[in-house]
């Protein structure tokens, strides 16, 4: 991190030198960390520069010239979700930061931090990665500045992106390109995406095909440059209808030399300009997104295309074990001295076991960034991991504080057809129902609890990350190992909703698969002998719900005697299915059309609020708020001081303080789940 270190080591220079918005923590659940030490297990000298002063190209200068290249990352998690509330107000705080300052990086970190490594060291070349380049690798909505902006390669004018679980990619371009090939030849790597010519193609055997012979919009109004739906000059407009390809012809369209097609999105120019090609296009992205049938992208960009390769192969248990065994130090950087950085202490003695996540949930980020398909690390590697946390942290006092990732209970789960798997193109293996070609067996997962437990030094190993529990009640052994073994008084649980209407744009189960896991949860907790409660979390204001759903909700959470103390209001982040609904208004699950499908959604601010009060009925803050909308639906029914009203009469009612302690945050870290790193439970 600084030359002193570098002299120490003898490095007259870094061959690859990372930027990152997070403070540098050496521990495998932070992405610089696990880049970093992957690169220097291949050879590779790595400098690290963290939050560095962006106002200027002075800080990235402090390690000199990269031989090879600047990557850049905004770290751990999105900067604008980093540094903004679901109401769009600036957060006083930053887990990913030393002392939890707020302010140590820029808003759209990625963009900023390029091109300020460009304005340093000109003609080096900069690659951007992290969970915000992921999801801002195409023309997508912006919650932040409510309008549709250009990928980000345009804006940053990185040389490439590398998207999704970039070691295989960025190990195979740090090879080549220290070998002589420059980085403009490097064409052919999965997860990776350029700027290219508009009428580039790979080889001559390649061919295009439009987005819209494979999912037809339907009549869509016409605007400049929308390729096939431009009228002719002199021209009325509408005289030139939208081609209707035949089924046939669509299906051979999909086979036909699917590893040598690139399928033409529509450009960045048509979708900020219609509502109804930006859920196609976003239908279209989704449906490209299997690593074993996915085509190569494109998407114009005024005169050029942003050109994007197929995902990435998911890594193998083997490529796994040898990533989580570089030589990790497990602490922050010496140079922040004692301070606290929350992040930090949140996963400071978890273990991530596993990646990725077929759930499909449409608010979730985690599909875009690490892809459907479980990558699960043997046992063995695991438990070294457990018996180096117990031997090399000082203050380790024999509690595990998390085995799981995105998901606490997917491990080692995958299609019980690799042949099946390689050419499914849903967008979840669970809805409307778990997939009868999926494998839901917890037995590898119960047998890694029971060895991790039998550790010597090891006293409690608790989950923390968010449990699958439409897949948890296909095991009751595992329900009873986690309960009686695994649970520390409360388990964090994610029903989201109790209504069908939002529950179908969530793409989660009903609430009567939760009921089903709540009865294993209390019958398993009583036969232990223990006190446990399940702490449920819920989402407001999320796309297909109304006002009715909301008041439905508090009324399943005060008959069950739930009282939330944190709730999340819907955040439209980049590039999900639920925030393609928010802006578009159409439900891209389905074919989109003008007349097709509205997706009932709360924009306005008084509405946002109104659901999220509902969420928390009890907190006196939000009576008069809710007493207000219940007199205007006629429900003043439910207004008054007995045990089946909603809120009391009057700004004097007593109000008894909830049961379900208060729970630290650990700031923004554990809130906006499925967007920044190890953190991660939706």
């Amino acid at each position: 991190m600084s030359r002193k270190e570098m002299d120490k080591l003898g490095w007259d220079s870094c061959d690859i030198i990372l930027v990152t918005g997070d403070a540098y923590i050496d521990h495998p659940s932070f992405g610089m960390a696990l880049v970093g030490r992957l690169l220097e297990a291949q050879g590779f000298r790595v400098g690290i520069i963290s939050q560095p002063d962006w106002h200027s190209a002075e800080a990235f200068r402090a390690l000199g010239r990269p031989n090879l290249y600047f990557g850049v990352t905004a770290g751990n998690m999105d900067s604008l979700i980093n540094h903004y509330t679901a109401d769009r107000k600036p957060r006083s705080d930053d887990a990913y930061t030393a002392g939890g300052l707020a302010g140590k990086r820029p808003d759209r970190a990625v963009t900023v931090y390029a091109q300020r490594a460009r304005e340093a060291f000109p003609g080096t070349p900069v690659i951007l990665g992290s969970i915000e380049a992921s999801l801002r690798r195409i023309a997508q909505y912006d919650y932040w500045s409510d309008k549709v902006r250009r990928s980000v390669l345009p804006d940053s004018k990185a040389d490439m992106l590398i998207f999704g679980n970039a070691e295989r990619a960025l190990l195979a371009l740090s090879h080549r390109m220290a070998a002589g090939e420059s980085i403009s030849q490097i064409r052919d790597l999965r997860g990776t995406a350029f700027m290219v010519k508009r009428d580039w193609l790979p080889a001559e055997d390649w061919h295009e095909v439009d987005s819209l012979s494979l999912d037809r919009p339907g009549a869509v109004e016409p605007h400049p440059d929308p390729y096939a739906m431009t009228p002719e000059k002199g021209d009325k407009p509408g005289d030139t209808p939208v081609q209707i390809i035949p089924a046939a012809a669509r299906v051979a369209a999909r086979k036909a030399q699917r590893a040598k097609t690139v399928v033409r999105l529509q450009a960045y120019e048509a979708v900020s300009e219609d509502k109804v090609l930006y859920a196609h296009n976003s239908r279209v992205f989704h449906l490209e997104s299997n690593p074993g049938n996915a085509r190569a992208l494109r998407q114009a960009h005024g005169e050029r295309d942003v050109w994007l390769n197929p995902p990435p192969i998911p890594l193998s248990t083997e490529e796994m074990d040898y990533v989580y065994a570089c030589p990790f130090a497990r602490a922050p950087h010496p140079s922040y001295g004692q301070a606290r950085i929350p992040a930090w202490e949140m996963i400071r003695f978890s273990i991530n076991i596993m990646r990725g996540c077929f759930g499909g949930c449409t608010f979730c980020s985690i599909t875009e960034h690490e892809g459907r398909i479980i990558q699960s690390r043997s046992h063995a590697s695991i438990l070294k991991e457990i018996e180096e946390i117990r031997d090399k942290i000082p203050d380790f006092k024999g509690h595990i504080s998390d085995l799981g990732g995105p998901t606490a209970n997917m491990y080692r789960m995958a299609c019980k057809s690799k042949a099946i798997e390689t050419s499914c193109r849903k967008l979840s293996c669970v809805y409307p129902d778990i997939c009868e070609n999926l494998n839901t067996d917890h037995s590898s997962l119960i047998s890694l609890y029971r060895k991790a437990r039998a550790i010597p030094g090891v006293k409690k190993i608790t989950i923390g990350s968010g449990l699958r529990y439409d897949l948890a009640v296909r095991s009751p052994e595992y329900v009873k190992e986690l309960v009686t073994h695994h649970v520390s008084g409360l388990l964090k649980i994610a029903p989201e909703h109790t209504e069908e209407g939002p529950l179908s744009k969530m793409m989660k189960p009903g609430i009567s698969s939760f009921e089903r896991f709540r009865k294993m949860f209390e019958k398993y907790s009583n036969e232990a002998g223990k006190v446990q409660h399940l702490v449920p979390y819920f989402i407001a204001a999320h796309p297909g719900t109304a006002d009715e759903d909301m008041l439905n909700l508090a009324l399943w959470l005060k008959a069950n005697n739930f009282r939330p103390d944190q709730v999340q209001t819907f955040t439209p982040t980049p590039m999900a299915m639920a925030t393609t609904m928010y802006y578009s208004r159409k439900n891209p699950l389905r074919r989109v059309a003008k007349d097709s499908e509205d997706v009932d959604t709360p924009r306005q601010a008084k509405q946002r609020r109104l659901h999220k009060a509902l969420l928390r009925y009890h907190d006196p803050e939000n009576f008069e708020l809710i007493r207000e909308f219940l007199t205007q639906i006629g429900r003043r029914d439910l207004i008054g001081n007995g045990p089946k009203h909603l809120v009391p009469w009057g700004s004097t009612a007593t109000h008894t303080p909830s049961v379900r302690p208060q729970h630290n945050r650990a700031n923004q870290a554990k809130s906006h789940k499925g967007l920044a790193g190890k953190p991660s439970k939706r």
